[in-house]
């Protein structure tokens, strides 16, 4: 949007002509008194035509573009102010082993993790989103970040066994996440965490302190347990035996008391579309709310008038003084 800071000095427009009128005729004066004659070249040329309006119009011209200059054209943007706060959330996802189970067609169970993760952190705007994984012992890969692209990079590159210990370390999991988020200012702090089995290895194998530390820090564990009923196949990459079956190990009660313990819920998913419903009701329970702010940032333009002026006063200079002079 353009506007003039000081658009009452538009009212001098009118005075353009009378300026330019007084200055051409105060030229002619000069040149009389000085005995120099001027537009004499051919009637109707060129060089005639530009010395009777050139001067004149170019005058009013200028001075119109200074006027404008003067009354400080300004172009005016208008944006929103983010929220100063928004949620901190930590997804913590298993990547043992037994994520490879193919009992969430089209994906295994570690791949519709990591899809049903991304296009949460898509719906989201205004939190900080970091990322823990955890096997048999848990670490950070991604820190709190605005920086969605980076997220979305690190869920992609996240796979089976990489934390290249075996078990299930949820206690771990736990810990380690609350350990990047207590110091978080946010008004809201979440895990999300995701496994397929039950904690059997790591520092922390007591669940409820693991939960009741993250609860003194006002952080709520939302637990989702990924893993279909009966045994699944998990491909072996051995052609002698492509697949082995492995049975439910899902530690319900455990997932449910983390969640109860510190405020969240706990979710069961059994195939890919129950995982993406999750990830959207906690997507709808975990809301920024906010008043947008709205601002308007101005930019000064009159050099786009000032500039131009100036140029054509130094162009009518010259020309006054060579194309147009005429000394007998």
């Amino acid at each position: 949007m353009n506007l003039f800071k000081h658009p009452w000095i538009l009212l001098l427009m009118p005075l353009a002509g009378v300026l330019a009128g007084l200055a051409w005729a105060q030229r002619h004066r000069r040149l009389h008194s000085a005995g120099v004659t001027a537009p004499l070249p051919p009637r109707d040329s060129l060089r005639s035509r530009l010395f009777r309006y050139l001067p004149f119009w170019g005058r009013v011209l200028a001075i119109s573009l200074i006027i404008l200059a003067l009354a400080r054209p300004q172009k005016a943007s208008r944006g929103e102010v983010p929220p100063a706060e928004g949620i901190d959330i930590m997804l913590t996802i298993d990547t043992s082993l037994s994520m490879a189970a193919m009992d969430f067609a089209p994906y295994n169970r570690l791949d519709a993790a990591k899809s049903a993760a991304t296009d949460f952190v898509k719906k989201r705007a205004n939190d900080r989103i970091g990322v823990t994984v955890f096997g048999g012992l848990a670490m950070l890969t991604c820190p709190l970040t605005l920086d969605y692209q980076s997220v979305f990079d690190l869920i992609d590159s996240i796979s089976m066994g990489m934390t290249r210990a075996d078990g299930t370390a949820v206690g771990d999991a736990i810990v380690t996440s609350v350990n990047h988020l207590k110091d978080s200012k946010a008004k809201s702090k979440v895990i999300i965490l995701l496994t397929d089995g039950r904690s059997n290895v790591g520092l922390v194998t007591d669940m409820a302190l693991a939960a009741r530390t993250a609860a003194a820090y006002d952080i709520k564990v939302y637990t989702i347990g990924t893993a279909g009923k009966g045994q699944a196949q998990v491909p072996t990459g051995d052609p002698a035996q492509p697949v082995v079956y492995i049975d439910e190990d899902l530690d319900e009660p455990t997932l449910r008391e983390i969640a109860a313990l510190t405020g969240g819920e706990f979710y069961r998913a059994k195939n890919y579309l129950e995982l993406e419903k999750i990830y959207s009701r906690i997507n709808a329970l975990e809301t920024t709310r906010f008043e947008a702010k709205s601002y308007t940032d101005y930019s000064d333009k009159y050099e786009y008038f000032l500039v131009p002026a100036l140029l054509l006063l130094a162009l009518l200079f010259l020309l006054e003084r060579t194309y147009f002079r005429t000394v007998p």
